[in-house]
């Protein structure tokens, strides 16, 4: 039987993905302690969670009125921790939660990338994943010692031959390689050890590489690309897929049936892609206790939230224009960050040239975007529908708190998704791709 896979979607900074959290009563204030990792994976492998992913931008979003004061000021992701780090903590903590990063392909070598990724892949027991992103603005590119980010479509075909560096290195350790026969001395077979040689368009890199092959082959691919040139990239690559939050359920289907069709195109099987959008989840013993903790939430959030991370998305400076003052079709054709943001509000509103206003109300930047709110038999009764549309195979828990956020879900809904054989009960295996059902990849010969 079908089940959902689970994702708590996490941040190694001041808050989570929903800025204003860190006001939030409940929230705790040691998130740059390892305790507190250590907690959250605690919490999301009690729940049976298959993931537990870090979001990574390589700059603090400061974008907006091209200053960074407004962010440290207001704790909006002013601190941004390395979550490979991170993770290596919660990993310790933890004995089944898959472990997910985010690292770019526009500002790191494939061979690095590779490396680490294969390492705590290693380290781990088989349990890491990668999401591939190609970063979104040019904070990440003067941090990184260039003057503006890259074009869009530019930066996913250096992506492309990225992921073909990166993959030739992780399979070019065939799984016998390693001997260890003390005996003759025999450390590992050169014949089952081989060279990549790559020379590319954007890259050379030659190997050997330096990291034999985990318990499940190599670490699963995510990834979250958008707009049309990122779905592509997503169906090509993508072993986990992240999407944005459907504007309406027929869309959600749509969405969803477009992308299984893309990666039977690129000859994979969709079955073995998990879809999963992000989902808001306020939940208690009761709905009218959850409608009580919503409330509380709602009043946390600014506009100027809000603001700051659209211009950190979208590579555009929302103090540049007023509130009320439309944008122009050159404005919108030339948004160089997240273009998917833009296409969403766009849709959202049906309106052809929306204001800083219209862009605040419909991206739900800042806020909690169609939260499912309730006890537990309202908030599965909302995952089932789209589980069962289908709109996802899945779900990326984004947390309004933590760890409250990850603790109510695991207290009141998974039982509740478990007793309707919509979650599964326990890991199926040691390794991620065990307990997300996908195969090992076949190594180099």
């Amino acid at each position: 039987m079908r089940q959902m896979v689970m994702v708590g979607f996490l941040q190694a900074q001041n808050c989570t993905n929903l800025v204003s959290s860190w006001r939030h009563p409940e929230s705790r204030t040691d998130s740059t302690s390892a305790e507190y990792y250590r907690t959250i994976g605690r919490v999301l492998e009690a729940g049976k969670f298959h993931v537990g992913f870090f979001d990574d931008r390589l700059a603090m979003p400061d974008r907006y009125g091209n200053d960074h004061r407004h962010t440290v000021e207001h704790g909006i992701r002013c601190v941004k921790m390395d979550p490979v780090t991170v993770l290596t903590v919660m990993g310790m903590a933890t004995e089944r939660l898959g472990l997910g990063a985010t690292c770019s392909t526009t500002y790191f070598e494939p061979f690095h990338v590779a490396r680490v990724f294969a390492t705590l892949d290693l380290m781990t027991g088989g349990r890491a994943a990668w999401n591939v992103v190609t970063s979104m603005n040019d904070g990440e590119a003067l941090n990184m010692g260039l003057d503006a980010h890259m074009e869009h479509d530019s930066r996913y075909d250096r992506a492309d031959e990225f992921m073909d560096v990166v993959l030739g290195h992780w399979n070019s350790w065939e799984d016998d390689a390693v001997v260890l026969n003390k005996d003759t001395g025999l450390f590992a077979d050169p014949t089952k050890v081989h060279r990549l040689d790559h020379d590319g368009t954007w890259f050379r890199s030659r190997g050997p590489f330096t990291v034999p092959r985990s318990p499940q082959g190599q670490p699963v691919v995510i990834q979250a690309g958008q707009s049309g040139r990122g779905k592509q990239f997503a169906a090509r690559w993508g072993e986990l897929i992240f999407v944005t939050t459907h504007t309406s359920m027929e869309h959600g289907k749509q969405v969803y049936r477009e992308l299984k069709e893309d990666i039977a195109r690129h000859g994979r099987d969709p079955d073995h892609v998990a879809i999963t959008p992000s989902a808001y989840v306020v939940c208690a013993e009761t709905k009218a206790e959850a409608e009580d903790k919503m409330a509380l939430i709602e009043k946390l959030a600014t506009d100027e939230d809000a603001l700051s991370l659209l211009s950190e998305a979208m590579n555009f400076d929302f103090a540049s224009k007023d509130l009320d003052e439309p944008f122009t079709d050159e404005e919108l054709d030339n948004i160089s960050g997240t273009q998917s943001m833009r296409d969403r509000v766009l849709r959202a509103s049906n309106i052809r040239n929306p204001t800083p206003r219209d862009f605040i109300r419909f991206s739900s930047r800042a806020r909690p975007n169609k939260p499912f709110v309730g006890g537990p038999k309202e908030v599965a009764d909302g995952l089932e529908e789209h589980f069962t549309a289908p709109v996802a195979d899945g779900f990326v828990l984004a947390a309004t708190h933590v760890p409250g956020t990850y603790a109510d879900f695991v207290q009141w809904v998974v039982p509740e998704l478990q007793r309707r054989g919509l979650y599964h009960k326990d890991y199926t295996g040691a390794t991620l791709r065990e307990n997300l059902g996908l195969p090992i990849p076949q190594a180099s010969r």
